[in-house]
């Protein structure tokens, strides 16, 4: 049945299915490029912003009313492209898909750092060129691995390593005892000094202020000569230069990076040709079926919002990091 919130749908690339969601509430579709955009933020209860972000939101949310607009929902894990200063000071709640993507993008990771320790990118070279060398490659059993970001996503990504007999440890907002998987849960302040520790330093943090540039440059040089790094998290997380002139010195020894500080990566970036890097377009969640999850957690939302239920997956729009559930009041 139809109730009485007006939710906005705003599809920056692919669109949700409205017409589930029309079975709950008023729900109506408006492009970034519309010129009805402000007017239909403006009637607006509740906001969803589907398949990336634009700035034309941003130009338009002086129209989004403090006293209507309760709630802003977006379908990506990490809320960061939509935190722009009005929308942190407004008083909606802000929600995410957080846990959606967790086990596709711990296996992405997985897969690269397989991919780095046995030395399948230049296996994927020989067989191109129709040579056969045959050569050693490294195990994954018996490392250590430092997960930077222990969230739904890290979490996910340290039991697929510890399954597979890698001790992990975890870098997080707030130190904290750890649990299973993890066996240490240390604050940020520490990750310069323990980094020399491990063989694997893998990146799902979100960005906010706290962790911009927390993968160093000095972060880097720490690093033990074999290191494999891997960023699932947001770009500007990790120093992409001292990354690069590390591996391409030898001083660590694989890069995987699936985000970046600019997308697309440009076609002339020394990336693309860089030995012992992998390069993929920020796609380690877009599995098959994902679209299909990511709507069933908005129905899951929409629900909960139009019967004045706590929502689930609330951002701290201050440290863009998930609370408690919240009402939208």
């Amino acid at each position: 049945m139809t109730g009485t919130h007006d939710v906005l749908i705003v599809p920056v690339g692919s669109a949700p299915d409205p017409a589930p969601l029309r079975e709950l509430t008023d729900v109506r579709v408006v492009h970034p490029d519309d010129p009805a955009l402000p007017a239909a933020l403006a009637a607006a209860d509740g906001l969803v912003v589907w398949d990336g972000s634009s700035p034309a939101l941003e130009r338009a949310w002086e129209a989004a009313d403090p006293r209507r607009l309760r709630w802003v929902h977006t379908s990506s894990a990490g809320p960061d492209r939509l935190l722009f200063p009005a929308l942190r000071a407004h008083p909606c709640v802000l929600t995410c898909s957080r846990g959606v993507l967790d086990t596709d993008i711990a296996e992405y990771v997985l897969a690269c750092v397989l991919a780095l320790l046995k030395d399948l990118p230049r296996t994927v070279a020989l067989q191109a060129g129709h040579r056969w060398l045959h050569r050693g490659t490294r195990s994954l059993a018996g490392r250590r691995a430092l997960v930077v970001g222990a969230g739904s996503i890290g979490t996910r990504t340290a039991e697929l390593l510890a399954a597979l007999g890698v001790h992990v440890d975890g870098i997080v907002r707030t130190p904290r005892p750890a649990a299973a998987p993890f066996g240490s849960l240390s604050g940020p302040q520490s990750l310069p000094e323990v980094v020399g520790d491990y063989d694997l330093l893998l990146v799902t943090a979100p960005l906010s202020e706290a962790t911009r540039g927390l993968v160093s440059r000095e972060v880097v040089a720490r690093m033990r000569p074999a290191t494999i790094v891997v960023n699932v998290g947001r770009g500007p997380v990790v120093d992409e230069d001292a990354l690069l002139e590390a591996l391409r010195g030898g001083r660590i020894g694989g890069v995987a990076l699936d985000v970046w500080a600019t997308e697309p990566l440009p076609a002339d970036s020394p990336w693309w040709d860089l030995p012992g890097a992998l390069v993929s377009p920020h796609l380690a969640g877009d599995a098959e079926g994902f679209t299909d999850r990511l709507e069933e957690l908005l129905r899951a939302q929409v629900r909960r919002f139009a019967a004045g239920e706590p929502l689930h997956h609330v951002i701290d729009k201050t440290h863009g990091y998930a609370v408690a559930p919240t009402v939208a009041r």
